[in-house]
């Protein structure tokens, strides 16, 4: 079968990679194109356009390369047309995907599959109509969208439980470096833990968080080893290598698309808000959430009067109650608050224990690993009928 995929940032990039994975080994003749990334590509894919030309977030940003948006979405529209795929597979990127899908549904081209659901549970939920009326199968990957869907619009869906877990598993059974060995490759002290710095996968996020987490662990260089996690879709921008001379921190290490080797031996980190925190989570890495945006008042107000839920982590969403701080706003995302906190969650620290329960419980509601097979064997059963 002829399969289209859409991925529109990072985190989609690796989640869909591995559903490339599953569907081959159940389909040998399996042939992928689609826009994505490096991740994608690696696993055969035939990739169209890299997804770090429209990854671009935030009402200001959007509107300053519309042009940009709306011509990738024109080129996405046209070549799905020609392919011909039997399926269409949207990764989460729902400003983008649910333009697509309606498209392709009035084409009534091919089925549209929806795997990771876009997060209208927490925005824009009415964006269900469009939901209902153009995706013709919808995989989620959260255990508390059941409810959402299911029982408060009664549209019905397919849970496969969180790729996440089959990621750390994959990388856990291939990969044992020992602390030692991870210092000495990286030239880092292996008598200091590890501060690990994940500011995202888009410019606007490091522009927006990166300074400030710099700013807060400058102090702490002496001590442990600071190691940034980089992105290389970023690294033709030059936008590290502006921030770190502006907020230099002795000896910081920057690590390029290597984020799960860092965590696998970090002590303590620094996330940006997405799917990173939830892989930090289950790296069992004590954590301190941030996002901040330069537009930092509105997002507090928005949030107070426009959001549906009381998180913006998937740790403690799914938990059901905060289990990791989350600093929200340039008001409370700056260096003295990051310090402060990570004072309580360093070796030894008075909340450390605490948050790391609080990754167990959040981990027995995940449930277990195998999200990709099971979403490609529930696909493939559909398309075969």
């Amino acid at each position: 079968m002829r399969y289209y995929i859409i991925a529109g940032e990072a985190s989609g990039d690796l989640h869909a990679s591995h559903l490339i994975a599953a569907l081959r080994e159940h389909d040998p003749q399996a042939v992928f194109r689609g826009f994505g990334g490096n991740y994608m590509e690696a696993q055969g894919m035939e990739l169209v356009r890299h997804y770090s030309d429209l990854a671009y977030m935030g009402f200001i940003q959007v509107a300053l390369h519309a042009r940009t948006i709306l011509n990738g979405l024109s080129q996405c529209k046209s070549d799905i047309k020609e392919w011909q795929p039997d399926v269409l597979i949207l990764v989460d990127y729902p400003g983008f995907n649910l333009r697509i899908a309606k498209d392709i549904h009035l084409a009534a081209l091919c089925p549209v599959y929806y795997y990771i659901s876009p997060k209208i549970w927490a925005w824009k939920e009415g964006r269900i109509k469009a939901i209902r009326r153009d995706i013709d199968e919808m995989f989620s990957i959260l255990p508390f969208e059941v409810d959402f869907y299911e029982k408060k619009h009664h549209y019905p869906i397919h849970y496969v439980g969180n790729p996440t877990l089959d990621e750390v598993s994959h990388f856990r059974a291939f990969h044992n470096m020992s602390y030692t060995e991870f210092c000495n490759i990286h030239h880092l002290s292996d008598t200091r833990p590890i501060i690990a710095l994940l500011p995202g996968s888009r410019k606007q996020e490091v522009k927006d968080n990166l300074p400030s987490m710099l700013d807060a662990v400058s102090r702490y260089s002496k001590d442990y080893n600071i190691v940034l996690a980089a992105t290389s879709s970023l690294n033709s921008t030059d936008i590290y290598k502006t921030i770190l001379t502006a907020h230099n921190v002795e000896g910081l290490l920057t690590l390029t698309d290597n984020t799960f080797e860092l965590l696998s031996h970090s002590s303590t980190a620094l996330v940006t808000s997405g799917t990173a925190t939830l892989e930090t989570a289950i790296f069992n890495v004590p954590q301190v959430v941030c996002y901040n945006t330069r537009a930092g008042r509105f997002v507090n107000w928005a949030r107070r009067h426009f959001l549906n839920v009381p998180f913006i982590s998937l740790v403690n969403l799914i938990a059901g109650k905060e289990v990791v701080p989350e600093l929200i706003g340039n008001n409370n995302m700056n260096a003295q608050t990051l310090q402060s906190w990570l004072e309580k969650l360093l070796p030894g620290g008075a909340e450390r224990d605490n948050m790391l329960a609080g990754y167990r419980m959040m981990m027995n509601k995940l449930g277990s690993p195998g999200a990709p097979e099971r979403a490609a064997q529930i696909m493939l059963t559909l398309l075969n009928k």
